[in-house]
């Protein structure tokens, strides 16, 4: 499941890169997805926002089995 995960990361990066943040895979156990929001998404308020409706949503939609992601 972890490297489906990085895949769809990959296809997301991109659009968190075109604002000048990006996002890291830390972990992925039972489900639960645990990235690192770096650059401009780290301080942005609107990074919770991204998290759920952007890359949390992504990740459910592609991937049965995802139950949530979580920012470390």
């Amino acid at each position: 499941m972890k490297e489906q995960v990085e895949e769809i990361i990959q296809q997301i990066r991109p659009h968190l890169q075109a604002d000048g943040g990006n996002i890291e895979l830390i972990d992925v156990t039972d489900g639960v997805v645990k990235v690192k929001l770096t650059g401009a998404c780290a301080g942005c308020p609107m990074s919770k926002m991204t998290l759920q409706w952007g890359v949390e949503r992504t990740l459910k939609q592609k991937i049965p089995g995802i139950v949530r992601v979580e920012a470390v």
